[in-house]
């Protein structure tokens, strides 16, 4: 082995580079559409604008990857979005509700939809895609009853959320002053979190990487902070960070401590990994079914609601498909199709490649059924080489991005056969022995 090889080996923490394979795409990705399109790609505008278009997708793949870890998918996201939108958008054009409490409207009638399917999963049973496939219809047929299938448009007050940016202050340098020091908060963020991380190591006599390996992941992603603050600072003028990227950021950081951190998130990865077991181990399978249907559908809501805020309408046809660029990014992101393997940050990465990959088409003139075409390869090629990698006894990237938030690796055959995945059309419930006790 080279000296080069062992280097990037003892970088990637033993793995090797492919298993970052999503991450080098999607640098590929931005970096080939920069140089195609003559620099639009990380233009500060388009990068701004893409980040404001683009949200409902990151917002949307935060609830889906957990549903899909835990073995269900969800058909109704976008119409609950569509109906949700609606349904604030009338409230405050017709009812006359201020904006925050037109948010908070929204938000309860997404909970009382995500209740409504949930309660069909986890208690009657009925497979999520059943389920969620009439909600599909239902929500859609809902939003055009509500809002009689025209557009109806929302204040300037409330569409602040969705095309808002952080209000700038302090003397003109040139830059946005609050970006500049949300990147500064980001970029000690990070350093604090490798240096607190490395010490608990140490303190747990846990292997310890070598110090040169952590000073240059705080380099890599320290630069990207530094390069990304540049951009969404150089803006044109009167802009800065989106507020919709904040609203993203901030539930992308909560779901991933929930999902790596917390007692719920392992009862996730457990119903995914092995229901029988998880079940006999004391996971309330019921209810953390009935509480992903209801978290899907409220992220779905928060979705539509920073969508209208973006489009400064409400209309008939929004949330069209907003159901398949969710589960593209999860399983480019590398969730497993059978449940129990996928990462928040994972799917993040999954968006942003359909992200970019749909923009850089865009900015280069491609007819948008081409664009169709060439995101459905992107999209068969990417889980075929993460499949290809499995097979070969490699785990996904994302498996490692949270070391220790995923399933064990079995270590026998008798293991190795309970982690067999039980079938995505199947209700969890369906998968336990009927004479065990449901929780």
């Amino acid at each position: 082995m080279s000296k080069f090889t062992e280097g990037v080996r003892t970088l990637t923490g033993g793995r090797g580079i492919s298993q970052y394979s999503m991450i080098i795409a999607l640098v590929v990705i931005i970096v080939l559409f920069d140089i195609i399109t003559g620099g639009l790609t990380l233009d500060p505008t388009n990068v701004i604008n893409m980040v404001q278009q683009y949200s409902y997708i990151l917002i949307l793949a935060i609830g889906m990857v957990m549903l899909i870890i835990a073995g269900h998918i969800d058909l109704s996201v976008g119409s609950v979005a569509a109906f949700v939108g609606i349904v604030v958008a009338q409230s405050m054009a017709v009812w006359h509700f201020p904006p925050a409490l037109a948010m908070l409207l929204g938000l309860v009638t997404g909970a009382l939809v995500g209740a409504w399917q949930g309660f069909w999963v986890a208690f009657v049973r009925v497979p999520a895609f059943i389920v969620t496939l009439a909600g599909m219809l239902i929500f859609r047929g809902l939003n055009q009853v509500i809002g009689s299938s025209t557009a109806v448009p929302t204040p300037d007050s409330y569409n602040w959320i969705g095309n808002g940016f952080l209000p700038d202050f302090g003397p003109d340098f040139g830059y946005s002053n609050p970006t500049l020091i949300l990147g500064l908060i980001v970029l000690v963020a990070l350093i604090w979190s490798e240096i607190r991380g490395r010490r608990k190591r140490i303190r747990m006599h846990a292997g310890v990487a070598p110090m040169w390996v952590t000073v240059v992941k705080i380099v890599i992603l320290g630069g990207v902070t530094v390069f990304a603050t540049y951009l969404f600072s150089t803006g044109r003028v009167g802009t800065s960070f989106p507020v919709v990227g904040i609203i993203a950021g901030v539930l992308i950081l909560i779901y991933t401590f929930v999902t790596s951190n917390t007692v719920f998130g392992r009862h996730i990865y457990a119903l995914g990994g092995n229901s029988s077991a998880a079940v006999l181990s004391g996971v309330k399978s019921r209810r953390v079914n009935f509480l992903l249907m209801v978290n899907m559908s409220v992220l779905a809501a928060v979705a539509g609601m920073v969508f209208i805020g973006n489009a400064q309408a409400s209309g008939p046809f929004d949330g069209t498909n907003w159901e398949l660029d969710a589960i593209a990014a999860v399983f480019v992101g590398g969730a497993a199709i059978f449940g129990g393997i996928g990462t928040v940050p994972g799917s993040i990465i999954g968006a942003f490649v359909m992200a970019f990959l749909s923009n850089g088409l865009s900015l280069m003139g491609i007819d948008s059924s081409w664009v169709s075409v060439i995101r459905g390869l992107v999209l068969v090629a990417a889980v075929a080489f993460d499949v290809y990698n499995k097979t070969q006894g490699r785990p996904s990237f994302i498996g490692f991005l949270f070391k220790g938030s995923g399933r064990k690796k079995p270590t026998t055959t008798e293991e190795a056969i309970e982690a067999q995945p039980q079938g995505i059309d199947k209700p969890l419930g369906d998968k336990v022995d009927e004479r065990l006790p449901l929780s």
